[in-house]
């Protein structure tokens, strides 16, 4: 126990001794001195905005509008005279109802001619055209037929027997065919105007050939008013036996 006690008595003789002499060997090393002083950076000067600054000049922002050499300005402006720029050959000395003279004497044309009362060339016909009896032993007929007239847009319609067999058919400087059969006894054939063309009544010519390319009627009807048609009637008649077939 005596040695224990000795020991610790030794070894604290020993650190306070150590650490007498490292405190007497250690010198500190002092802060180094500046002789002189920093510079002060002094702080930027903030101008009033709201200031007129007299040095730089103002830019003005160019108005395009204004400049006549990009978009030229409009003679036509409120306040200012008008153009005198006019495609009228009317003179100051004209007459100025001699304008509506023309137009006045269309509209009048026009209206005589919707009422009947005058047409291109000559009055209109409202009356349906008999054409007789056609008598024939011939199984079926070729029907052709052509505008007789100028060709303005005549149109008509083929009716045979109560059957409409050609719905419309627009006439033209060239005939157009169709071909109709016959019953026994008596057939009825009919064109009819569907309207008049544009200078003037429904005109048109027709050729009818029995099948065997003999001509049996040629003949036209002439400034026909719509509604109003060409009539035929046709009779069948059996054919006759020659004695070289008895």
């Amino acid at each position: 126990m005596k040695q224990i006690l000795f020991f610790i008595l030794f070894f604290t003789a020993v650190t306070v001794s150590a650490q007498t002499e490292f405190s007497t060997k250690f010198k500190s090393i002092p802060a180094p001195k500046f002789s002189a002083k920093p510079k002060k950076i002094p702080s930027p000067e903030i101008k009033n905005p709201a200031g007129t600054n007299l040095d730089v000049p103002s830019i003005k922002t160019p108005n395009v509008f204004d400049n006549t050499s990009i978009t030229p300005k409009s003679k036509f402006q409120i306040g200012e005279q008008k153009s005198t720029f006019t495609m009228s050959t009317e003179t100051d000395f004209a007459n100025p109802g001699d304008r509506y003279v023309g137009k006045m004497e269309k509209d009048l044309d026009k209206a005589v001619k919707e009422a009947g009362l005058k047409e291109g060339r000559g009055p209109l016909v409202r009356k349906n055209l008999e054409f007789g009896d056609i008598y024939t032993s011939s199984t079926y007929f070729i029907i052709k037929c052509r505008d007789a007239g100028a060709i303005d847009g005549d149109m008509i319609k083929a009716v045979f027997n109560e059957n409409v067999i050609v719905q419309r058919m627009v006439l033209e400087s060239n005939y157009q065919q169709f071909k109709i059969t016959f019953n026994e006894g008596f057939n009825t054939f009919e064109l009819e105007a569907l309207n008049i063309g544009s200078l003037g009544g429904n005109t048109g010519g027709f050729e009818i050939y029995d099948a065997e390319g003999n001509l049996i009627l040629s003949d036209y009807w002439n400034n026909l008013d719509t509604g109003f048609k060409a009539k035929f009637v046709i009779v069948k008649q059996k054919k006759l036996l020659t004695k070289a077939a008895k």
